[in-house]
């Protein structure tokens, strides 16, 4: 198994937590513009798709292998191409269970295949809009931006707070720093288009401006 991924150092890093199993090949690259020197790979991780202005012409030549893209905010639907999504924001790919979404079956199962090679799981979820963490983690961090708003606390004593009380790993302000607030406000933003209850905090809007 020869996989190809697109990928920055941390997500290289998540990726390598879990360890390769004997038999698959990665190469490691920085752009899509690379992959023409890789027409022989098997697979192709694309972990900076949402979060680039690259190129993503590569996708109509590159649909005869499995194609994975990092696509939070974009269904597949609105991408155009029969994809495999994956949830590739910043601290998810450290875990085992990663949440995929396609809308063709026949992906499935080479999806997961390939996905066991990096020893992660598949958890299928529907073809929509911020999955299903990063609308719960988003939400999180959206209320503790009201709280914040209405000087209930301050952003320390909040995230202590919410680690201490609830056992998180991270306070919801610690979360969106890892994660990125523009990925938060950009999520809440187009959920809020039809979920009211998705309307992110004017603080949060204005922070991740900044």
């Amino acid at each position: 198994m020869q996989l190809v991924i697109v990928a920055n150092d941390q997500q290289k890093e998540e990726i390598l937590l879990h360890g390769v199993k004997e038999g698959c090949r990665i190469d490691w690259i920085k752009t899509p513009a690379e992959l023409s020197a890789f027409s022989n790979g098997d697979a192709i991780f694309d972990l900076l798709f949402e979060d680039s202005d690259h190129d993503v012409s590569y996708l109509k030549s590159s649909l005869s292998k499995t194609v994975f893209v990092s696509a939070v905010n974009r269904t597949i639907a609105e991408i155009g191409h029969p994809v495999v999504r994956i949830n590739g924001w910043p601290g998810f790919l450290k875990r085992s269970i990663a949440e995929v979404a396609c809308v063709d079956n026949t992906y499935r199962e080479a999806a997961e295949n390939i996905l066991d090679y990096l020893n992660i799981k598949a958890e299928w979820v529907p073809d929509i809009k911020g999955f299903v963490s990063p609308r719960v983690i988003s939400m999180i961090i959206n209320e503790a931006y009201f709280a914040l708003e209405e000087n209930v606390s301050t952003k320390e004593e909040i995230d202590t707070a919410m680690k201490l009380g609830t056992n998180y790993p991270y306070g919801p302000f610690e979360w969106a720093k890892k994660i990125g607030l523009k990925k938060i406000a950009g999520l809440l933003s187009d959920l809020s288009a039809t979920e009211k209850r998705y309307d992110p905090s004017k603080l949060l809007l204005k922070e991740a401006e900044e």
